[in-house]
């Protein structure tokens, strides 16, 4: 019988495939890249690449495969390191398998919470030694060498397969027993699945009182309906652990849920406090004091995400138009056209950047009593937004925008096109509270909340009987029929729901009748878009596995997500 190796052998193993990796050095001067290079060099690494620019970087990503990254904290242009981990891992450029460490002489406290609340493999503080550097590179390639079987069906979205991956896993003795509960929990959580994810968490808390044990238990709970209880055991987890910064995030999702908008608004500015620097979770502020007409926090919430994200790839249209509505709400009109300006500026060339810009300047101006002026910004808008629609580029205009254009049409006097937007808006995001909320609060601002509630009723009702019909279709036996009325569901409102009822249709009645490749291929469509809306959804996973069923049923290869998730800059219409 042959020995296993020892963790120690298997480092030195590690150390020695040091020399078939490549790696990324990231740093504004070149003094510092060539010094890190000869660091590796002396460690065998001899694949080395260089970028001293965020732009570079993208450029490197994107046609290389890296195993190692090394980032400054520090960047060009006032950016950070924490913003290009964020970037890259929001575009899904760099996987599960490559180690992503910071090197930062930071030290203030809050600079410490964002980066460690990111998550890199590991962060090395200034100054530091070959010899530190290898060590702590060589446990972490070891680490990931450990998970890969469990990280490509997780980039996948194929949860059944990770969590048999992981059971494998855990048969193996290894040191990694905790950390293998901890995917384990995760991965029944995301299938939908937490009592069976309540159980593992509850085993590891007899052994450690971790705090991801407690989050997970308090997800787990959440999913059961004990809502009480999970927020319970989420208080408990920042009481003990208040750097902790998933719980702040989770006690504001639970406390929206049970209609404690309020609660929920404190809980996201309490963590903002601690972590300033994490952009999604701003976002979420402003959304949610926005929501609750807390209009000055909305304000310097989306002014941090706006400072935080222009200039890079993340940068989006609406975290300008989310800025100047906050100071139209709170009449700061010339703070909102100095944003409009700036828009124009950063986007130009953009027409959904042009568009954007004319609905503030219209909404601003009614604020300001020029109906006149604002009349005019909105019908050049509509004229951008008719032009965009002819050309089929509507779609890259956001929900949020075509929301914001439909409140300027409301407060012009254009009711009908409003209509017509919002119908389109609620349609496609009928589960999604903040959206719904959004399009009730610019019907109350427009004086005709109750016309927006009869709306939002109609849109309701008008999605169910949609979907009824290729339902009722499927259990009366008429496959074929089900799915043409599914996918023509799914084609007229391209919402989550639908876009998994028709790939799922699709694949049954290829598994019963046998396989087609154009249909098919228009099931994996449908998937695709509803994994982008979801990829956690435990339907969007149910579909996905149906997808796979059926593929390996007649022999057919699988599609990669990662394949279709890897993605350039979005065009600029």
């Amino acid at each position: 019988m042959m020995r296993a190796e020892t963790t120690a052998e298997l480092l030195h193993k590690m150390s020695k495939e040091l020399v078939h990796k490549r790696a990324l050095l990231i740093d504004r001067y070149p003094k510092a890249r060539s010094s890190l290079r000869i660091m590796l060099s002396a460690l065998g690494v001899t694949s080395v690449h260089n970028a001293g620019t965020t732009a570079e970087v993208l450029r490197q990503v994107r046609g290389h495969h890296f195993d190692i990254i090394l980032s400054d904290y520090q960047l060009e242009d006032g950016r950070d390191g924490q913003q290009l981990l964020e970037e890259l891992r929001q575009q899904r450029l760099v996987s599960l398998a490559t180690v992503f460490m910071l090197i930062t002489s930071e030290r203030a406290y809050h600079n410490v919470v964002s980066i460690a609340e990111l998550a890199p493999d590991d962060y090395l503080i200034k100054p530091f030694t070959a010899d530190d550097l290898h060590g702590r590179l060589v446990r972490a390639l070891y680490r990931k060498q450990f998970f890969a079987a469990l990280y490509e069906p997780l980039e996948n979205g194929a949860f059944s397969d990770a969590l048999d991956a992981c059971e494998r896993l855990l048969a193996q003795d290894s040191g990694f027993l905790f950390d293998l509960l901890r995917f384990k929990g995760e991965i029944l959580n995301v299938l939908g699945r937490p009592v069976e994810a309540q159980a593992v968490y509850q085993e590891v808390l007899q052994q450690r009182m971790v705090p991801w044990a407690r989050m997970g238990l308090a997800i787990a709970l959440r999913s059961q309906q004990h809502l009480r209880e999970a927020e319970t055991v989420a208080q408990a987890l920042i009481e003990d652990f208040p750097e902790f910064m998933a719980a702040y995030d989770f006690i504001a999702e639970v406390r929206e849920e049970m209609g404690k908008l309020r609660e929920a608004q404190e809980a996201l500015q309490a963590a903002a406090m601690i972590s300033p620097n994490n952009t999604a979770r701003q976002r979420m502020v402003g959304d949610v004091a926005a929501r609750n007409q807390d209009f000055q926090a909305a304000e310097r919430a989306y002014g941090k995400v706006l400072e935080r994200r222009r200039g890079s790839s993340l940068n989006h249209i609406d975290d300008y138009s989310n800025l100047a509505r906050a100071m139209i709400d709170l009449g700061h009109v010339e703070g909102a056209k100095r944003i409009a300006d700036e828009l124009r500026r950063d986007w130009r060339g953009s027409k959904q950047g042009e568009l954007a810009a004319l609905v503030m300047d219209g909404l601003g101006a009614n604020k300001e009593g020029d109906p006149t002026k604002a009349q005019l910004a909105i019908e050049k808008a509509l004229v951008l937004h008719d032009g965009l629609k002819a050309d089929g580029k509507d779609t890259l205009v956001s929900s949020k925008l075509a929301l914001d254009l439909a409140h300027a049409c409301l407060a012009t006097g254009k009711e009908a096109i409003a209509q017509e937007m919002v119908r389109k808006v609620a349609a496609e995001n009928h589960q999604d509270r903040a959206m719904i909320a959004q399009i009730e609060s610019i019907y109350a601002k427009a004086g005709k909340e109750e016309t927006g509630k009869s709306l939002l009723a109609q849109v309701g009702k008008e999605i169910v009987e949609l979907n009824n019909r290729g339902v009722l279709a499927a259990r009366g036996g008429d496959l074929d029929g089900s799915v043409k009325l599914l996918m023509e569901a799914a084609e007229r409102v391209p919402n989550l729901q639908f876009l998994v009822n028709a790939s799922k249709a699709i694949f049954t009645l290829l598994e019963i009748k046998g396989w087609n490749p154009a249909l098919a291929k228009r099931g994996l469509g449908y998937l695709r878009m509803a994994q982008e809306k979801d990829l956690r959804n435990a339907k969007v996973i149910s579909a996905r596995e149906m997808y796979e069923r059926v593929s390996r049923k007649y022999g057919i290869a699988i599609v990669p997500l990662t394949a279709a998730r890897k993605q350039a800059d979005k065009p600029r219409a």
